[in-house]
């Protein structure tokens, strides 16, 4: 009986584990500096070991001070860059196998919502042919089709009544109103991932809340996975279920949203979240300390952990010395920081 039991235990057939929708595996994107046009003079190492998984209808925020690399990592998810080394997997294809109509194609799965919107905008179009060029250039030859679109995508980013907006330029539309815009035209050919790049930093504080919850409607709704790129660690809260926070072309911290707000672990994180602005008006006239410096170059970055120069707690020969790797202090928490070794 007991042999019996065993076979059918080790003949179980395996159930697959639900493949991630994205997965970016040790990826390095290097920019060639040239000296007057002519010899090599370094590399720009903007995205420089960076791995993660992002699985279907889950939304994560890339956090980090400007510079850091995330835009650079944004525009290789998007399949503007090609990667110096590693890949970037998206519904089990590799990016750096794809080319011409492929990559096109691809491109169709991935919308982009931009930070500034009036700059997102062609000004010398009106709404209709903004939206109706993406269709246009994807094969949707009939007029009727595209205008169907058109109108179902702004009505799920609340502009009503439709036919009052489709005449307009840009320059008629309020910030929030654009922005309504560009999000609509990022979910025209229905993808699978938003990739979001500050998309509420340029809009009065009145409406950012507005805009992350339309968002998170249309998440919610279509199932999207969405990659939202911010530096304010105040916003992420509303919106993401995940945090990657990100220094110096690395991953530093990862975890759930609500655990690295009440528990960072990376001096980094800890910084980030002193410099966020606090609401409350007794604080005012408060400083909260924050780390001494700069963020270091990206064509020469220091040895070892790239914060230890501005870290109060870095560690003499070690943290100055070699790259920490990614330690899991608590559960589903990764921290890169030789304090939890």
């Amino acid at each position: 009986m007991i042999s019996e039991l065993q076979e059918v235990v080790m003949n179980k057939p395996k159930v697959n584990e639900p493949q991630p929708l994205l997965a970016i595996e040790d990826l390095h994107v290097w920019y060639e500096l040239r000296r007057f046009g002519f010899g090599h003079a370094g590399y720009v190492k903007a995205v420089d070991g960076v791995s993660f998984e992002l699985a279907e209808g889950e939304t994560v925020a890339v956090v980090g001070e400007s510079g850091c690399g995330k835009s650079s990592l944004m525009k290789t998810i998007l399949g503007l860059n090609t990667p110096t080394s590693g890949d970037v997997i998206f519904d089990s294809e590799n990016l750096s196998s794809l080319n011409g109509d492929d990559l096109r194609q691809y491109r169709f799965k991935v919308g982009y919502v931009q930070q500034d919107p009036y700059g997102a905008l062609p000004p010398f179009m009106n709404v209709q042919k903004i939206l109706e060029e993406p269709l246009i250039i994807s094969g949707m030859k009939n007029k009727k089709e595209r205008l169907e679109r058109i109108h179902k995508v702004m009505g799920e980013v609340k502009l009503h009544p439709v036919d009052d907006f489709l005449q307009k330029f840009p320059h008629m539309l309020s910030g929030g109103q654009q922005q309504r815009i560009v999000i609509a035209r990022a979910m025209l050919r229905e993808p699978k991932l938003i990739v979001a790049d500050e998309p509420v930093s340029m809009l009065d504080a009145s409406v950012r809340v507005e805009i992350l919850k339309l968002m998170r409607m249309l998440q919610e709704s279509h199932g999207l996975s969405v990659i939202y790129i911010t530096h304010d660690l105040s916003t992420v809260k509303y919106f993401s279920a995940r945090i990657f926070v990100m220094y110096a072309g690395n991953l530093i911290e990862k975890a759930d949203t609500r655990r690295l707000l009440d528990n960072p672990l990376h001096p980094y994180s800890l910084a980030l979240l002193a410099a966020t602005s606090d609401p409350d008006a007794r604080n005012a006239d408060s400083f909260k300390e924050v780390p001494p410096g700069e963020p270091p170059s990206l064509v020469n970055p220091p040895k070892g952990c790239h914060f230890h120069p501005r870290c109060a707690r870095a560690i003499a020969g070690l943290c100055d010395e070699k790259s920490p790797p990614e330690f899991e202090p608590e559960p589903e928490h990764f921290v890169a920081c030789w304090l939890y070794e």
